[in-house]
């Protein structure tokens, strides 16, 4: 694997680091973070597209771009990647609303399926797609038996619009789908939180898709504000210091989901992933160290089924740990290299969801609010 990385910053394009022996006529996968207004000032496909003429070339929003050891914004960072081994092949579907989400997943999965597929990796639309179903429908038509991971594309933190492209500049809508394939490539996930949880379980007895409207027989926002103490005057913006944790059921894993928006007059709340009608969710708070420690936990995981460094790490974090982090962002990405080393290429965006099984051996799932790790290396 030879990988080339360049980025887009202070109004030209300048190169960051390359593999010797790197040919860009022979890459065959081009990933590109970048915020989304610099993406439809600049409009890259083309530049890219003259630079690495055969490579399947992805394109998305973020809210932060991630190289090497640093946190960016209103920049767009370029990956390009040349196997020795491994097969690409992409695929992209359009998707109006969330209702639409299951559906999508069954046509990536049915586009990418083959004999020699070994992982998919999913660059998905932010604002109009239902994470968990989308997820749903890719592990149903795949068996479960796929590795997959990716994240959500974001918009800082304005929640306006995000964009996704597949051998195009992006657009709203669109979900793309990476599928390698071949017997050469070691990959590893790992997902972590940080977060403390706090208070009982409760079950959650109405909500429609990611709008929750009560937990127990009383109204959510009522009974977030009365946890939430002396922050729940700091509202809306406080509710990024207290996500919630989910088991869509008693015997699920805990996932986290973050709260968008609250509506005073519904006494509802809106979050960046599906909470269904029986689910039980528990407060949770910020610790800080806890949040950047996590990183390296994810890192770790993401390392346990390989004998070497990997050749690359894809790290996709939540936009709310951003927001929360402040000016500690950057030691979450800190964190991660501390753990693997000089060697990997490191790169990612900071997302309104991420895609990734909790751990090797698990069930791939939504998250929000936690740093998720893709690493890769061929054999």
């Amino acid at each position: 694997m030879k990988i080339k990385q360049l980025s887009f910053q202070n109004s030209t394009w300048n190169p960051i680091s390359e593999t010797p022996a790197f040919d860009a006529s022979h890459a065959q996968l081009v990933l590109a973070f970048g915020e989304r207004k610099c993406l439809e000032d600049i409009r890259p496909y083309e530049y890219l597209r003259d630079m690495f003429p055969t490579a399947d070339i992805v394109i998305n929003s973020t809210s932060g771009e991630i190289y090497q050891n640093s946190v960016h914004e209103g920049t767009i960072i370029v990956t390009a990647i040349e196997f020795d081994k491994t097969t690409v092949r992409t695929t992209n579907v359009d998707i109006e609303n969330h209702f639409q989400s299951a559906e999508a997943g069954e046509k990536v999965a049915q586009a990418l399926l083959a004999d020699d597929l070994v992982a998919i990796f999913i660059i998905s639309d932010g604002g109009r797609v239902n994470g968990s179903e989308l997820i749903a429908g890719l592990i149903e038509h795949t068996d479960n038996k796929i590795p997959i991971s990716g994240g959500l594309a974001g918009d800082e933190a304005r929640f306006e619009k995000t964009l996704v492209g597949l051998n195009e500049n992006p657009q709203e809508g669109k979900i793309v789908g990476i599928g390698l394939y071949g017997n050469s490539l070691n990959l590893g996930h790992g997902t972590m939180g940080g977060w403390d949880v706090f208070g009982p379980e409760r079950e959650v007895t109405e909500s429609e898709y990611n709008v929750l409207y009560k937990i127990g027989d009383k109204a959510a926002l009522d009974l977030y504000k009365d946890y939430l103490g002396k922050y729940a005057d700091e509202l809306p913006g406080a509710a990024l210091l207290f996500p919630l944790s989910m088991r869509a059921t008693a015997d699920s894993e805990p996932v986290v989901r973050t709260i968008l928006s609250i509506d005073e007059a519904k006494k509802s709340m809106t979050f960046a992933g599906e909470l269904p009608k029986g689910a039980l969710v528990r407060f949770m708070k910020a610790n800080f160290d806890r949040l950047i420690d996590a990183s390296a936990s994810a890192a770790q995981y993401s390392l346990s089924l390989f004998d070497t460094p990997p050749e690359l790490a894809i790290l996709v974090s939540c936009v709310g740990r951003k927001l929360v982090l402040g000016s500690r962002t950057e030691e979450e990405v800190e964190a991660a290299r501390e753990i693997f080393g000089p060697l990997p290429v490191m790169t990612g965006f900071y997302s309104y969801g991420e895609i990734s099984p909790l751990n090797p051996n698990a069930r791939c799932g939504l998250h929000n609010q936690t740093m998720t790790i893709t690493t890769l290396s061929e054999k």
